[in-house]
């Protein structure tokens, strides 16, 4: 994670407004490092529960759906064999695929780039912090001059002119209006790192580990029990396709 850092100026007697942006700032920064921690721990569990689950459940579910192909083809094979038959004139359309269109550079585009990179260049930093956020904001716009993507280097431009980095000088109102930046940068970070943790707690193998854990809580093995009742379908399919191709 980038801090960007903000240059401190002496603060008057009677600026209260910059000693409580600079409170304001110390908070919401304290909340971005928790949240990111967070963040990343949630996305270790899920990581770790879905290497066990693929060990334990995953290799049973890929060898009963073996079976029932192996079913399937053997139930199927005498209408395979006469589409094959039939040649390859009753394919199906949809495998025919367009040629992707080409992608043409405008002048515009170009123009474009070349605006966010004066404004973004990382050789116009004057600190590492800064020189970092720049390099990341450069690959960025590399990769959307790539493809011609105007929206994306305006929208990289924009945000950069809204940035702290973007506001040049050391005195009071410019540490103001850094600072105010610099928060609203970090609530746009803090709803971000919201939206993807629900984003992962939302997904099927977060739902599926929450039910694994409340089981669990309730004196329950709820991948133990996946795993027994795999196993008895993996002996019924493996008798039934025995019996069929005896």
């Amino acid at each position: 994670m980038i801090v960007s850092v903000i240059p401190l100026v002496p603060l008057g007697s009677g600026d209260q407004e910059i000693a409580d942006l600079r409170s304001r700032l110390g908070e919401l920064e304290a909340a971005l490092a928790q949240r990111s921690a967070d963040l990343a721990r949630r996305q270790a569990e899920l990581d770790t529960f879905r290497i066990h689950y693929r060990q334990e459940v995953g290799r049973l579910h890929e060898e009963l759906d073996e079976l029932e192909a192996a079913i399937a083809q053997a139930e199927l094979g005498e209408i395979d064999r006469r589409l094959e038959a039939e040649g390859p004139g009753h394919a199906s359309a949809t495998a025919e695929r367009p040629e992707s269109a080409p992608r043409f550079t405008s002048d515009a585009v170009r123009k474009l780039f070349r605006d966010v990179a004066k404004a973004i260049h990382p050789d116009l930093a004057h600190d590492g912090d800064v020189r970092d956020r720049r390099h990341l904001l450069m690959i960025e716009a590399n990769r959307a001059y790539a493809l011609g993507d105007a929206e994306g280097l305006r929208s990289i431009l924009q945000a950069w002119e809204r940035s702290p980095e973007a506001v040049k000088g050391l005195d009071v109102a410019a540490t103001r209006l850094r600072m105010t930046r610099r928060i609203a940068q970090i609530e746009e970070e803090l709803a971000a790192y919201d939206a993807e943790l629900s984003e992962l707690l939302d997904s099927p193998l977060g739902k599926l580990k929450a039910m694994v854990d409340e089981a669990a809580s309730r004196g329950k093995d709820l991948v133990g029990d996946m795993v027994r009742r795999l196993k008895r379908d993996i002996m019924a399919a493996r008798n039934r396709l025995d019996a069929m191709q005896s």
